[in-house]
Order: C-alpha cells, then structure tokens, then sequence
C-alpha cells in the first residue's frame, strides 16, 4: 500500500482497525491481487464473509438483477428477495420465523431483545454468555461477551448477565435454574480460537433445558451457513437451539444478517415492538439467495466438509513432524484452528511474505476461514509452506 493511503487512512479514522500493509486491488475465486501483482490465496476469507470467495458470477448477476429493479423501499413495504429468503431458510432450518438484520451484532441484539420479551411474565431475570465468547461490539452484545479485551473501558453493562466457564459442567448447573430466560453460546467459538464446545456439556445444557424451561440461544454468525459442512455449527451437536443468530457469509459479502426462532417464541413480537431501517437490503437478500443456491442446492456445503478432512489431516501430520509446535487441531470444515505452543502472529506475518493470508486469533491460533470454494491443491500448499517455513526458521 502507498505511503499516501497509509497516511491518509491515519488522519481520517478513529485508531480501532490494526490494518494489514498490503494494498489490494482486486480478487478472483480464492485469491487477492495486490496493486504490485502479487498473488496472495486468502484463508482469511474476509473473517468467515466470504464462502464464494471473490467475483463469484451467480451472486454479482444477483446483485446486477436487484439494482436495476430499486436498491431499497423500506421496511413498509413487501419485498420479493426478502420473501424468498427468509422462505428458503425456513424451510432449510425447519425454524418458524425470522427478522433480517444488517450484521450479526445487531441480530444478537434482536436475539436479546426476544428472549427477554419471551421471559416477561415468568419470573425470570437472568442470561448467561460463555467464557472465551464473542458476540459483537453492541452493548449487548459486548455484554454476552466474556473476554476483557473488548470489555475493558466499557462498563457498565447490561445487567442480569454473566458467564459461565466454557465446558465446565458444574458450572453450568451452579449457575441455571428457574430464574434463568437463556444461554447464549458459540458452539464452535470463533474469535476465541475454534474452539469445540464438549459432548457432555451440549448434553447437560439440553437437559437442564427441559428442568428449568429456558431457551438456548446459538450464535451461529461465524460457524453457520455451510461453513463446518453442516448448515450450522450446532448440528454437530445434537442440540435444537430456540434463537439461532446469522450473519457473516449469509450476504455473500454484502452486510447481513438474521434471527430466526422455534415456535416457542414465534409469536413474542408484535407489530412495532422491533424494526430496522436497512435490515433486509433487497440487494444483500438477492446475494444471500445466490449464496444457498451454490451452498446448498450444487452441494458446495459437503465440498467444505472435505475441504475441512483434508486440512486435519494434513496438520495432524505436520503436528506429528513437529510436535513442539503445535499443540492441537480444532474445529470443522472451512473453520480450522491450529493451536500452538506459543505465539502465532510471526508466523501468519511470514506466510503473509511467502503469498498466504491467514488470521492468528486468541494470541496462539492460527484460524483459518478459506472460502468453500478452495483448491485442496492450495491446502496442500499451505501446509507445505509451513513446514518449510519451520525447517528453515526454528524462531517463526
């Protein structure tokens, strides 16, 4: 990137953004240009946005197709790409209903606001997040989320929430009971390092569901839509959540996102109780049905679950050639998590160098979100890449 955007960049924007010093200009199927030339394959995938990678035809003609008709109403009015999505998710989830957002922090919000509607009468009072959560930036959503990092400096936050620690049993049934409205949880934790939520806690959770007659709310923003090749990350689980939130890769790249609900609160919500004036851009919906059609209906979702064997085994072999540096592989499909046993941002920093974009999250996992559509040859050479990158720099 120029100096000159580098400089500008840093007069007009509040200091929020870390940005990467690379100046692309364009991207094709799984790989990004930069101004230089320079092809770089993206396992960042515009942070799980981007399952079709880039300059995919069938959501750019959608997109051309919307624009030319009108690029927003309002939400006064009846609109045709809204109807059909929200009628295929539903009929793809088996959910009741559904509210279109512009983001995933605002659809946690709608997701918050519902389960408190749903709780008013009941004598319940409390919500919980999980330790290691992310759920947004929003102050409700900044309060579901544990992790002091983006909590510190923003208190006080929404009251009658806390945490219970991630995995641990006991914990969840020292904390849930009859006063409890919901859990919140990822159950595949993104921005907390692909992180698997257990067996036996997703068994408890459901249990104590049925004692206590709570609503378990999935955050699915990150590990939803195809992405761990099932639909949703939850599937994996055996658990039916009651509010299950979307967003990221549902837009095809353009900002949106939903929440949708069993029958259990399909009818919490009146008319003018909750709104949004962008939410459900005809635009964003007409590239969310693009997006489903090649994820689901031409089978890319079982192509990110191969995609997701591949690069297990592929690291569970490296980890075995170099044990000391890396401590486990985490996660499902196009969502890996390479945990290692110290600091990975040196590391994506030199694949950076060597063409390969990958995101180092939770300070020791290498995260990796590549579009479904990417070549097993390029997972290939990721891992070779790596593995040369140790054999000739022990410090990386």
């Amino acid at each position: 990137m120029s100096d000159s955007f580098l400089e500008r960049e840093q007069s007009y924007f509040f200091h929020t953004y870390k940005r990467l010093t690379l100046d692309i200009v364009r991207g094709e199927g799984c790989y990004l240009f930069d101004r230089a030339g320079k092809r770089y394959v993206d396992f960042f995938g515009g942070l799980a946005v981007n399952a079709l990678g880039y300059k995919h035809p069938g959501i750019n003609n959608a997109i051309r197709r919307q624009i030319d008709l009108y690029n927003h109403l309002s939400n006064f009015f009846v609109q045709e790409t809204q109807v059909l999505l929200a009628e295929k998710l539903i009929k793809l989830t088996g959910l009741k209903k559904l509210f279109f957002t512009n983001s995933g922090t605002e659809a946690v919000e709608g997701a918050l606001k519902l389960a408190r509607k749903w709780a008013k009468g009941r004598g319940k009072t409390d919500i919980f997040g999980l330790s290691n959560s992310f759920h947004g930036r929003t102050m409700g959503a900044l309060s579901l989320t544990e992790r002091a990092k983006y909590r510190e400096g923003y208190e006080p936050f929404v009251p009658n929430i806390r945490h219970i620690k991630f995995n641990d049993v006991q914990d969840l049934r020292a904390n849930v009971g009859p006063k409890t409205i919901g859990v919140f949880l990822e159950f595949i934790q993104g921005e907390g390092g692909v992180n698997v939520v257990s067996s036996e806690f997703a068994k408890e959770l459901n249990a104590l569901r049925k004692q206590h007659d709570f609503l378990i709310i999935a955050d699915e923003i990150q590990c939803g839509i195809g992405r761990t090749g099932r639909f949703f990350g939850f599937e994996h689980f055996g658990v039916q959540p009651d509010i299950v939130i979307i967003a990221k890769a549902l837009g095809g790249g353009l900002p949106l996102g939903a929440f949708l609900g069993t029958e259990k609160v399909s009818d919490v919500f009146t008319y003018g109780v909750h709104g949004t004036t962008f939410g459900g851009n005809p635009v964003a919906c007409a590239a969310g049905l693009a997006v489903l059609e090649e994820i689901v209906d031409r089978g890319l979702m079982k192509v990110a679950s191969e995609r997701g064997e591949q690069l297990r085994g592929l690291f569970t072999k490296l980890g075995g050639e170099f044990p000391d540096r890396i401590r486990e592989v985490r996660g499902f499909g196009c969502m890996m998590g390479i945990d290692l046993h110290k600091e990975g941002q040196s590391l994506a920093d030199e694949l950076q160098n060597r063409g390969f974009l990958v995101n180092c999250t939770n300070t020791t996992v290498i995260r990796l979100l590549p579009p479904y559509t990417i070549p097993a040859e390029e997972c290939d050479r990721l891992v070779q890449e790596i593995r040369t990158i140790w054999k000739e720099s022990p410090s990386k």
